[in-house]
C-alpha cells in the first residue's frame, strides 16, 4: 500500500480551484504506471501549519495507491505532477498550487537519500491522518507501530473541516 497527501491553498495556473487541482493529481496518480488509485479520501479543509496570516487553506486529502514503485522514481514522479501544476518553491512552506508527499510505500522505513519514509511529520498532522483514516483504517506506522486511531486520539488541536462534496 502506497499512501500520497494530497494538497494545494493556492488557484491553479488555469484559474482553477485548489480541490479541482486535487482532484486533477489524484487522477495523474492514477496514470502512473504500475500503480492504480485504489482509495480517495474526502477533502478537507485546514488552516496552513504553521499559521500564516493571509495565506488560504489548504485542501488536503490521501490517495491509496496499489502497485509497485521504486520510492526514489516516485517521488519524482510526484515531483513531475506538481511541476505540472506550476508548483514553486520560493521558501519552506509557501502557499502552493499543488503539494504531494509520501506518507508511506509499502511500510518501508528509510533514514535517506531522499524520500525519508514514513514522512517524518505525518504522525502531528489531523490534515495528514484524518483522511488517511478514510482510505486505509487498519494502517499503522511503521516506525511506532502505532495503529491510525491511536495516532489520532493524541494529535494536537487543528483548524480543518471535511469539505462537502
Amino acid at each position: 500500500m502506497i499512501l500520497i497527501g494530497i494538497g494545494a491553498n493556492l488557484p491553479g495556473a488555469d484559474g482553477s480551484g485548489p480541490r479541482e487541482t486535487c482532484r486533477a493529481a489524484a487522477a495523474a496518480l492514477d496514470a502512473l504506471p504500475g500503480l492504480r488509485l485504489k482509495a480517495l479520501s474526502r477533502w478537507w479543509e485546514s488552516a496552513p501549519i504553521p499559521p500564516m496570516p493571509g495565506a488560504p487553506w489548504f485542501v488536503n486529502g490521501v490517495a491509496r495507491l496499489e502497485g509497485r514503485a521504486d520510492p526514489a522514481g516516485l517521488l519524482a514522479a510526484l515531483h513531475a505532477i506538481e511541476a505540472a501544476h506550476h508548483r514553486a518553491r520560493p521558501y519552506p512552506n509557501a502557499p502552493r498550487t499543488l503539494d504531494l508527499d509520501l506518507l508511506d510505500c509499502d511500510g518501508l522505513v528509510r533514514e535517506g537519500p531522499a524520500p525519508i519514509l514514513p514522512h517524518p511529520r505525518m504522525a502531528a498532522r489531523a490534515f495528514v491522518l484524518l483522511p488517511l483514516a478514510e482510505v486505509a483504517p487498519t494502517w499503522h506506522h511503521p516506525v511506532t507501530g502505532e495503529g491510525i486511531g491511536a495516532l489520532i486520539a493524541t494529535l494536537p488541536l487543528q483548524d480543518l473541516r471535511p469539505l462537502m462534496s
